[in-house]
């Protein structure tokens, strides 16, 4: 009987001591993980609060690899992927005054298992290095919103000697003396501005002199103001004179009207590179009866519709062509009709317009020239704007034939006229945006043009 009671008391202390240390391991892996790192700091709490908001990004966050952040435990950290950590702080303060920051991080990581049930996000353990680095960087931190200021204490005066204070006479400092009691603040190392001695000639500046003019409410004259005011105004007079006299470049042109074309190449249907602004000035390198070639930068290069420019007097008129019968006197509108685009191009392709032919006045008559027929169509497109916009839904744009044996087709569409009528674009740039076919017919002699 006594031996049974002793074998069920072994089995109890067995039981007992394996329980216990069950408990004793889950108590450690709790403090493990639960494990906070703390460093004091001499600041006040507020300050270090504040220092903590400043780093606040860094503390959580992925981590690249968990070697060496965190600690091996159950299964090797190679196992693991997507290892993520977060850091929670607590500040408080000691028995000294201090104020006592301590953090604690939980590291997690996805743990994959060769067998898919067992995968999944564990708790890691950190090995202390993300909250040292931090704490470091608090310190940083802290040591930059502190920053340290150094006073230059002055030396105490030192004592004359009583033999030196008996052979020397007193001084007597004269009753209008305006020295300044001795400060005790701290003196500063860096130098301070000095102004002149009221006793000797100084003479203001001109902005002080005009600030009590104004103040005073009295204007003074320029004899009262001083000879700094005299010397500015004829330093003035001397640099209007100068501006007067200095020779402005005879050979600029200037752009009459905003949204002008400069282009590549003397021709209507050339590249256009930019559009001017109106009063932009070109140095002018040759012209012809229609175009002007000027230099835009350095030896970029450019044409402009002679029409669009300002030209400097010396530019002869008898370049320009010679006075010709008005278009409308030339031309009347044959027919007119709404139909589909006649040409190739892809603004208008497939697309309704109004079609307008154009038939000369007179067949034997002078031929016609490029410069009347853009001036007719151009009176054309003024014409038919206004009903264009109102069935612009159902019209897309305008077509001017005309019916000779050198004539043409040209073509513009909605959009690119509304812009013409709103002052956007110039004669010139409105016809870089048009269609022209054949484009030679459309250009003076001497002007390539090509489509």
């Amino acid at each position: 009987m006594t031996s049974e009671k002793s074998g069920t008391y072994s089995q109890i202390a067995v039981w007992i001591g394996a329980l216990a240390a069950i408990v004793l391991f889950c108590t450690s892996g709790m403090l493990a993980q639960n494990a906070a790192y703390e460093r004091s700091f001499a600041q006040s709490k507020a300050v270090v609060e504040k220092a903590l908001q400043q780093i606040q990004s860094a503390m959580a966050g992925r981590l690249p690899v968990l070697e060496g952040f965190a600690a091996p435990g159950e299964h090797p950290l190679n196992s693991y992927r997507r290892g993520f950590y977060q850091v929670i702080a607590q500040v408080g303060s000691n028995a000294s005054g201090e104020t006592v920051v301590r953090l604690t991080t939980k590291v997690t990581a996805w743990y994959a298992d060769p067998s898919a049930a067992r995968s999944g996000y564990q708790l890691l353990v950190s090995n202390g290095r993300l909250e040292a680095d931090l704490l470091d960087q608090l310190t940083d931190q802290l040591s930059l919103q502190t920053p340290t200021i150094t006073a230059k204490v002055p030396e105490k005066p030192r004592p004359m000697p009583s033999t030196e204070m008996a052979s020397k006479p007193a001084t007597a400092i004269p009753p209008t003396s305006t020295q300044a009691p001795p400060s005790s603040e701290p003196a500063i190392s860096a130098p301070m501005p000095r102004l002149p001695d009221t006793g000797g000639t100084f003479s203001p500046p001109l902005s002080q002199g005009l600030a009590s003019n104004v103040q005073s409410g009295s204007p003074k004259t320029p004899d009262a103001l001083g000879s700094g005011f005299t010397a500015l105004q004829e330093e003035a007079k001397n640099l209007e004179d100068v501006l007067k006299n200095q020779a402005h470049p005879k050979n600029l042109v200037a752009v009459k009207k905003s949204g002008t074309a400069v282009v590549s190449s003397p021709s209507l249907t050339a590249k256009t590179l930019f559009l001017a602004s109106a009063h932009d000035e070109f140095e002018m390198l040759n012209f012809n009866r229609d175009w002007v070639h000027v230099r835009i930068s350095g030896l970029s290069r450019g044409w402009i519709w002679r029409d669009s420019l300002e030209l400097p007097e010396s530019v002869p008129d008898s370049d320009l062509p010679p006075p010709v019968s008005p278009a409308a006197e030339l031309y009347h509108v044959s027919r007119e009709e709404t139909g589909s685009f006649p040409g190739d191009w892809e603004p208008l392709r497939g697309k309704n317009v109004k079609i307008v032919s154009v038939e000369k006045t007179d067949d034997n008559g002078k031929d016609d020239s490029s410069e009347l027929k853009l001036a007719f169509a151009k009176s054309l497109l003024d014409q038919n704007y206004n009903e264009l916009a109102k069935k612009s839904d159902t019209e897309a744009g305008i077509v001017v034939i005309f019916d000779s044996s050198d004539g043409g087709m040209m073509a513009a569409t909605f959009a690119t006229l509304k812009q013409w009528k709103a002052g956007q674009l110039s004669d010139a740039a409105l016809w870089h945006q048009c269609f022209f076919d054949p484009p030679e017919t459309f250009v003076s002699s001497g002007t390539p043009g090509s489509k």
